[in-house]
């Protein structure tokens, strides 16, 4: 097994994100207050000493605000000789100053501007890092960097070779429980480092003539579950996450759930060839003397120096190497193929239930899978349409760079609704004179296998009881690398009658969009093609339409808005295809399959993802 990779990332950010108000209580607005600089690099100081004394190097991303300050640069030279940190240059920490007087905004975020500021102020901000350090960086970053602006900055400044590009499920629901002011919409990307598409960022490559020239972190290592469920901000290995979550003894300020969550993330190389990454990313407006959320500033250091203490520690165990963000990208290359999928089987490290989900993440797709509901597939993105959405001032998205879903629980309802129609969901339904169960209700656990390039989930059997029968369910989800398919393999392993036949139908329920709110269904077409190859089409217009065919080929929807196809098919081909339109209350579409099946038999099916055209 490869050692642990962690990237300690540190930005002597001149203006730390909330710091103004706090350092400068009861005065008028002023970025340039001397307090404010002094702190923030003090703050700087203090990270850096916790890294160095453990023995850990850091990538120092210099803000534009830092390269205007003497002693930020001087500190980040002598750094780099005496540690060996990477001095790299980060698109966060814009506003100073200098940047307000030439640009004339508030605006901070890159990928929000025109893509004629964009060019600006990146050629600007490389422009400046030249001059004091004499090369360009080998890394950049920001929250998020849309692909024309990385496709710019490779072309422009071909030395970046890694970049942090975006963070982890930071979308409505960051966005509600910041208070509805945080309009950083960037959900439905990869929770792990990967080389990003020239059309969009989120969608990994899948050869060297979609692979944008770098490769990409996360801002941040997130919990893959409770972030899932919650806002990501309170659950990362960012140790002021957890302290923002409080999800530690106020007490002791112990906060076991940080090494429990490191630990996590050290786990997935059992489901990645033995490869496991994670970061840290901590700005110094995380650290203010003032205190942050409830925590003092004594908390706050204690729980920056305890994170690096245990880096440190796994390190000196020999587990754990360190590196900066251009010596991993360099790793990454060798280590990792285009099409070599990144698996996390992840379990619930916090509320101590046995929840379980499985994320994969390859070129062709992104897909949670929830063991609390039976292996449903909760969440699905299209990569393989490489969605082309240019994002900020003058495009149709000003803020929502997220990339659009299929099926997504959390903004779609998934299996639990709360009154008529259907949620978003991928599952199967077993019925039986006139009594009906969905897997939805039926919590099981997953283990993980891999061989000649398939990952496959097998689920442990799950009883359903009817009146005068129970049966035993056992789910196999498979995934192939280099395919953009899913396998769904069910059999009936066990019945108290061995001759009685289950009725089972294989579904579907879709839509798509990024938030909660509904698109227009109009654009999407569903067809049912038959054995003979005679297909029936219904375009969408609301109107709870159906149409089936005995032993159909496939069933298909074609989604225009988002470039995409995506089929079921069967292996039975006695099995019913079925296609069902929705309504303007329940504006989803299904796709499935009804077949029967006894004891020892099964029944198996693939979704498949495809580029419309």
């Amino acid at each position: 097994m490869d050692k642990f990779i962690v990237n300690i990332i540190h930005r002597p950010e001149m203006v730390p994100e909330y710091a103004e108000k706090i350092t400068g209580q009861g005065k008028g607005e002023d970025i340039s207050r001397k307090s404010l600089l002094t702190e923030s690099l003090d703050i700087f100081k203090t990270q850096q000493e916790c890294a160095h004394k453990n023995g850990l190097k850091t990538t120092i991303q210099m803000t534009y605000a830092s390269l205007f300050n003497d002693e930020a640069v001087s500190l980040a030279k002598e750094h780099h000789e005496k540690y060996g940190d990477e001095i790299a240059l980060t698109l966060l920490g814009l506003p100073c100053k200098e940047f307000r007087e030439k640009y004339k905004t508030k605006d901070f975020c890159i990928w929000m501007f025109s893509m004629e500021d964009k060019k600006s102020i990146v050629d600007d901000v490389f422009g400046k890092f030249r001059d004091i350090f004499g090369f360009y960086p080998e890394s950049t970053g920001s929250y998020y960097m849309d692909a024309d602006l990385i496709n710019y900055i490779k072309e422009k400044y071909p030395s970046v070779k890694c970049a942090v590009a975006t963070c982890w499920e930071e979308g409505p629901k960051a966005y509600h429980t910041c208070n509805n002011s945080w309009y950083t919409l960037m959900d439905g990307g990869p929770w792990a480092p990967w080389i990003p598409s020239k059309a969009n960022t989120h969608a990994p490559a899948a050869n060297e003539a979609e692979d944008s020239g770098i490769v990409a972190i996360p801002h941040l290592s997130r919990d893959l579950l409770a972030c899932y469920d919650g806002n990501g901000s309170n659950f990362g290995t960012h140790p002021q996450n957890v302290l923002r979550g409080m999800i530690y003894d106020s007490k002791t300020w112990d906060y076991p759930y940080l090494y429990n969550l490191i630990d996590q993330y050290r786990a997935l190389a059992k489901y990645n060839n033995g490869y496991a990454y994670n970061m840290m990313f901590v700005g110094p407006g995380w650290m203010n003397k003032m205190g942050r959320w409830e925590a003092p500033y004594e908390l706050l250091l204690k729980s920056y120096e305890d994170g690096c203490a245990y880096y440190g520690k796994l390190k000196k165990e020999g587990v754990l190497v360190d590196m900066t963000m251009s010596e991993f990208a360099d790793h990454y290359r060798k280590k990792k193929t285009y099409t070599e999928p990144e698996c996390a089987l992840w379990r619930d490290i916090l509320y101590g239930s046995d929840k379980q989900l499985f994320w994969y993440c390859d070129p062709f797709m992104r897909a949670c899978v929830n063991m609390d509901q039976g292996g449903a597939i909760v969440d699905l993105r299209p990569y393989v349409a490489k969605l082309e959405w240019p994002v900020g001032i003058g495009t149709k998205h000003v803020q929502d760079a997220s990339y659009p879903f299929l099926i997504q629980e959390k903004y779609r309802a998934g299996y639990f609704t709360h009154y008529a129609g259907e949620g978003t969901v991928r599952s199967a339904k077993f019925s039986h004179n006139g009594e009906e169960v969905d897997l939805c209700l039926c919590r099981t656990k997953a283990h993980f296998s891999e061989e000649n390039g398939v990952r496959t989930l097998t689920l442990d059997p799950v009883d359903i009881e009817f009146a005068d029968v129970t049966i035993t369910v056992q789910t196999l989800v498979s995934f192939k690398e280099g395919d953009s398919s899913i396998k769904i393999t069910r059999k009936i392993v066990n019945s108290t009658d061995p001759d009685v036949r289950i009725d089972v139908n294989e579904y579907m329920v879709a839509c798509y969009g990024t938030t909660e709110y509904p698109e227009d269904m109009t654009p999407i077409t569903l067809s049912v093609t038959g054995s003979a190859g005679n297909k029936s089409e219904i375009p969408y217009e609301y109107k709870c339409r159906e149409a089936a065919e005995n032993g159909a080929k496939e069933v298909r929807a074609v989604i225009p808005p988002i470039n995409t196809e995506v089929s079921l098919t069967c292996d039975n081909k006695d099995a019913e295809g079925y296609i069902r339109e929705g309504y303007a209350f329940s504006p989803m579409f299904t796709l499935g399959y009804t077949t029967s099946l006894k004891c020892g038999e099964e029944v198996t099916t693939w979704l498949r993802l495809e580029k419309e055209n």
